[in-house]
């Protein structure tokens, strides 16, 4: 039979046992899941849908939404402590598949790598070791550019991974990634280049031949505006 002190231990136990789990669901950052449509995240930003940035229309849609979140506090005049500068959303034919948060220098000066793992532990839980090695796959653009890997969080859907930048004031960033919606906007971004490549020539002989008949046109209305009212 379990005495008093077994049983508070147990309750310990299971309270960090719930908050780890918690604190483990690489689905989403904040309030934005991964997976959802361009509207939803448009919501719960506040942010206007003419803002949404169109990439690639074919062979998928892809588009781009870029966030500030407010610097004030909503009906006060006190300043945001949200350390939160900019967050880039991405989206794969209408599912959110990959947010990039920009934390502001002035946010976090002088905090360190440790500061920062601890703290976003407290939303993934642990990050993975160091002598865990993540699926093979090339880097990104977006990761090339993030600067120093600092540490990771992650299963076989979800990555999560923070980088201290090589920006002004060494600022932090975190990318959070739906991997197999990753890997499928990926094929599509490439082969979305490759048609551009292909077409190239052919748009560049349009614009010349619109450009051409735009000089035509305009030239033709300032002969007739003129010729009516020239006088020798």
């Amino acid at each position: 039979m379990m005495n008093g002190r077994t049983l508070a231990i147990c309750a310990v136990g299971m309270a960090l046992l719930g908050h780890r789990a918690e604190g483990q669901d690489l689905s989403r950052y904040r309030t934005f899941e991964l997976g959802s449509a361009v509207a939803s995240i448009t919501t719960l930003t506040g942010v206007a849908s003419s803002e949404v940035k169109t990439i690639h229309q074919r062979p998928a849609l892809m588009q781009d939404l870029a966030w500030r979140p407010s610097r004030w506090v909503s009906g006060s005049s006190m300043n945001s402590t949200d350390p939160v500068d900019q967050v880039l959303f991405s989206f794969y034919n209408d599912q959110l598949f990959r947010v990039v948060v920009d934390y502001g220098h002035e946010r976090t000066e002088g905090m360190t790598d440790a500061d920062m793992i601890e703290a976003i532990s407290t939303m993934y839980g642990a990050p993975l070791a160091p002598t865990v090695r993540a699926a093979v796959r090339s880097p990104s653009r977006v990761e090339t550019e993030s600067g120093a890997l600092v540490a990771r969080w992650g299963d076989a859907e979800h990555a999560v991974v923070l980088y201290r930048t090589s920006s002004y004031g060494r600022a932090m960033r975190l990318i959070v990634t739906k991997v197999p919606l990753d890997d499928v906007a990926r094929k599509a971004d490439a082969q979305a280049m490759r048609l551009d490549d292909q077409e190239a020539p052919r748009r560049e002989l349009a614009r010349q031949k619109k450009e051409r008949e735009d000089g035509l046109d305009a030239a033709e209305k300032a002969r007739v505006t003129n010729k009516a009212v020239f006088r020798p």
